[in-house]
C-alpha cells in the first residue's frame, strides 16, 4: 500500500514561512493508530488526513504527533490547497466534514483560501499562578472559550513584551492541560500572538489557525470592529486576515507546496 503526502506550508508566501502541515489523502480510513503513528512519523505540528465521500465534500481529521484534536485551522487550509492544487479539484468552494468541529467550508478566491470556522468566543477568567510563572510576564487579561475549552487566551501588554517571552514548557505542560494562546495588541498589525501546546507535543506552534477562533472575537470585542488584520510572530511567522461574521470566523490565507511524496512502508499493520 503507498499513501500520497504533501507537505505544505500555510498562511505564507514563502517556502520557508507559515506553518508546515502534512496532507495525506486517504480512499478510506485507517485504524487511529496507524494514523497517530503517522502522524509521529512526520513530526509537523498537525498531519491532515482527507477522504473523499461525495462532490466538493470531504471528511478531514488531523492529528499532532500526541493526539487527534478537534480543529485546526492550518492543515485545513493546507487540505484545501492540495485538492485545488494537487488533486484536480476545481470548484470555487469545498466542504470538510469533522468528527468534532461539524462542517468547515474552504472558498477559493484571487489566488487565496477562505477558510469559515466557528467564532470561539472567549469567557473572561482567572489566569493560573503556576502558568503565569512559567511565561515568566505579567497577564494583564485571561479568557477561555466555553466550547472547545482545550485553548485559552491570555493578553500581554505590548508585541515587544510578547516577542521577549521565553517559556518554559515543561513548567507550563504541569501548569494547564489545555494550549497557551498569549496575544497583544501589534505594532503593524490589529492583534499579535503566539501559540503553545507541550502537552500536544507541540511547543510553539508557526501560525495557528484555529487560536484565531478564540483571537478574532475576542480583539473584534476590544477594538470595535469586525474586520483585522493579524500576524503570529513565531520564528517562522505567518499573517491572517479574520473577519468576525456572526457566530463565525473567516480566515484568509495563502499556502505554498514545499514537498510531494509517497508513503511506502505498509500500514495495514498499524
Amino acid at each position: 500500500m503507498s499513501l500520497p503526502l504533501y507537505i505544505v506550508n500555510a498562511f505564507t508566501k514563502t517556502s520557508f514561512g507559515g506553518n508546515p502541515a502534512a496532507v495525506v489523502p486517504l480512499p478510506e480510513w485507517l485504524p487511529d493508530k496507524v494514523l497517530l503513528g503517522m502522524a509521529a512519523q512526520h513530526n509537523l505540528s498537525e498531519t491532515a488526513f482527507v477522504v473523499p465521500r461525495e462532490e466538493g465534500l470531504f471528511e478531514l481529521r488531523w492529528f499532532t504527533p500526541g493526539a487527534e484534536v478537534e480543529l485546526c485551522g492550518h492543515a485545513t487550509l493546507a487540505s484545501a490547497h492540495v485538492l485545488s492544487e494537487h488533486l484536480g479539484f476545481q470548484g470555487d468552494e469545498v466542504t470538510f466534514s469533522t468528527r468534532f468541529s461539524g462542517e468547515l467550508r474552504a472558498h477559493y478566491y484571487d489566488g487565496a483560501i477562505e477558510l469559515d470556522f466557528p467564532s470561539l468566543n472567549p469567557q473572561p477568567y482567572q489566569p493560573e499562578p503556576a502558568l503565569i510563572a512559567a511565561l515568566g510576564v505579567p497577564i494583564i487579561a485571561a479568557a477561555i472559550p466555553q466550547v472547545h475549552p482545550w485553548k485559552a487566551l491570555y493578553e500581554v501588554e505590548s508585541e515587544a513584551v510578547l516577542r521577549q517571552v521565553v517559556p518554559d514548557f515543561p513548567a507550563i505542560a504541569a501548569a494547564v492541560d489545555h494550549a497557551v494562546i498569549l496575544t497583544a495588541r501589534g505594532e503593524r498589525h490589529d492583534f499579535v500572538s503566539r501559540f503553545f501546546a507541550p502537552n500536544l507535543r507541540v511547543n510553539e506552534d508557526p501560525v495557528t489557525g484555529s487560536a484565531h477562533c478564540v483571537l478574532a472575537p475576542y480583539w473584534a470585542a476590544k477594538l470595535g470592529v469586525t474586520q483585522l488584520s493579524a500576524a503570529q510572530i513565531s520564528t517562522r511567522g505567518g499573517v491572517l486576515k479574520c473577519v468576525l461574521a456572526g457566530d463565525r470566523v473567516k480566515l484568509t490565507g495563502d499556502c505554498v507546496t514545499y514537498a510531494v511524496g509517497e508513503i511506502v512502508e505498509s500500514l495495514e499493520g498499524g
